[in-house]
């Protein structure tokens, strides 16, 4: 098998349907599998063999799908970079993987190409015109070659919070099961329009927005950087069915001042992963759009998906649904030993979509897999119903005092304050309780509050061992390029 067979298929079926837009372009699948042909001849001429790491640091382009089912096709492994990564960050990974080459967006390729040439690597600049002249140039790859279902598609660098990034290893198996099983949480279809708003180099949009749009005939309607007005005028424009997004993107949407100007009526289901969605930015969103919010969770290492509301299930708002049909998901204490029901302990995974191994790291894989099972780092209860709520993750905790904090419990109740828009409360050093409780808070457009408001809205509401002690007003929290808050880089205001 060859995960590339998706882009075929779609192809001989749906030749004339459009399969990626961006703004006036359009290209069906007819074309895309051609052009995927001709990438993997220029890799076959360059001397790429299967099984060589072929790395891509593109944006939300065509060209990102064009070169993605092109190294693919010619049986070597993808290496998808974020495009904003700086010459040091470029370096480690092109060496970590052993990449023998790098497809690179023209407008970053300084970077990339000072680092390609430091390790050994080929670097393709990739420019609107002259890439398409040079593929033009190349014999084709009409053949898709063979991979066995357990061989590696695709290694995702993890963000690395701890030490240096791992290269999770997702196989083609991996990779197809996890698009046939969240293709049905979505219902697409033929001609079905999906936002892909989601950095294409990152799991959750590679997966669940590009892979699953192959694999269906879908129409991907691609947005390089998001901007929450630009992404209100291609759901208008292209009429798009589905929306995934992680839920900083939710709430700058809803926080468009003339929003409701705009018409979002073909919006049918809309998909939530990659941090815990507030429950009252879901509800306000729903309200808003006349739209449901299915939210889900998983890993770079479960490819992405492992959890997620059924949408012909019951919702619990809160909750990251239940495990996707394949996959076992438990919650276990520090000993592996399953955890009582409401009971807070560590999420661990098991199925068709956990990562074959971290590359090159059999000390790092042995531990994530003891037992059988991936253990996520994440803690969370299970209900009656078999229904998991993420508490936090197991880094974020918070011990203040010697008691056990949970940041979401504090950040679920901001933003049920009128005047928050985001919040994010961390852990800060404090000489008496070990860590201290601080909140770092942006607010609405228009709206004010004072610190000691929220300060004090909390403390009505919470045990006085949960409340910050520090907050401090934000114009904007750090985020990473899935627009997922970075707690790691907020920077904390000296205190008096």
């Amino acid at each position: 098998m060859n995960l590339a067979q998706i882009l075929t298929e779609s192809a001989e079926r749906h030749p004339e349907q459009v399969a990626v837009k961006l703004d006036d372009f359009e290209l069906g699948y007819g074309p895309l599998e051609q052009a995927a042909m001709l990438v993997a001849g220029l890799l076959r001429k360059r001397g790429i063999a299967p099984g060589d790491r072929v790395a891509l640091m593109l944006p939300n382009v065509p060209h990102f799908v064009v070169a993605y089912y092109g190294i693919l096709r010619a049986g070597a492994i993808a290496v998808p970079l974020n495009v904003l990564n700086k010459r040091r960050e470029i370096e480690y990974y092109l060496r970590d993987s052993g990449a023998k080459l790098i497809f690179v967006w023209r407008d970053f390729a300084v970077e990339a190409e000072a680092a390609a040439q430091e390790v050994g690597c080929e670097c393709i600049s990739v420019a609107p015109g002259e890439f398409e002249q040079t593929l033009f140039q190349t014999e084709p790859v009409t053949e898709i070659v063979e991979r066995d279902p357990s061989d590696t598609a695709v290694l995702l660098y993890t963000s690395g919070t701890t030490g240096t990034p791992k290269g999770a290893e997702l196989t083609h198996s991996n990779l197809l099961r996890n698009c046939q099983a969240s293709r049905e949480l979505f219902d697409l279809g033929p001609g079905v329009v999906v936002l892909g708003s989601l950095p294409l180099f990152h799991s959750f949009g590679q997966t669940c927005a590009m892979n699953n749009c192959v694999l269906s005939a879908g129409m991907l309607t691609l947005l390089p950087r998001f901007e929450p007005v630009k992404a209100l005028e291609i759901i208008e424009r292209d009429k798009v069915a589905v929306f995934e997004g992680v839920p900083s993107m939710y709430g700058a949407i809803l926080n468009v001042p003339d929003h409701e100007r705009y018409d979002t009526s073909t919006l049918r289901c809309c998909a939530s992963g990659g941090a815990p969605m507030p429950v009252e930015l879901m509800r306000g969103f729903e309200e808003a759009f006349s739209c449901q919010i299915l939210e889900g969770y998983g890993l770079s290492e479960t490819s992405p998906v492992a959890s997620f509301n059924h949408p012909d299930r019951e919702r619990k708002p809160g909750s990251i649904g239940q495990p996707i049909a394949g996959v076992e998901m438990k919650v276990v204490d520090a000993a592996d030993n399953e955890v009582a029901i409401g009971e807070i302990g560590e999420i661990v995974v098991r199925g068709h979509n956990v990562m074959k191994a971290y590359w090159q790291r059999p000390e790092a894989t042995a531990e994530a897999m003891r037992g059988g099972w991936f253990h996520t780092g994440d803690l969370a209860r299970v209900d009656t119903d078999g229904y998991f709520f993420i508490v936090d993750r197991k880094k974020d905790m918070i011990i203040r005092n010697g008691f056990n904090v949970y940041p979401r419990e504090i950040e679920e109740l901001l933003y049920e304050h009128p005047a928050v828009r985001e919040a994010a409360v961390i852990g800060i050093p404090h000489d008496e309780f070990g860590e201290e409780i601080a909140a770092a808070v942006s607010l609405r457009e228009g709206a004010t509050a004072t610190p000691e408001e929220l300060r004090n809205f909390v403390k009505d509401q919470l045990a006085a061992f949960k409340y910050p002690r520090v907050v401090w007003i934000v114009d904007e929290l750090p985020k990473g390029p899935t627009g997922k808050i970075l707690k790691r880089e907020i920077k904390v205001p000296v205190q008096s």
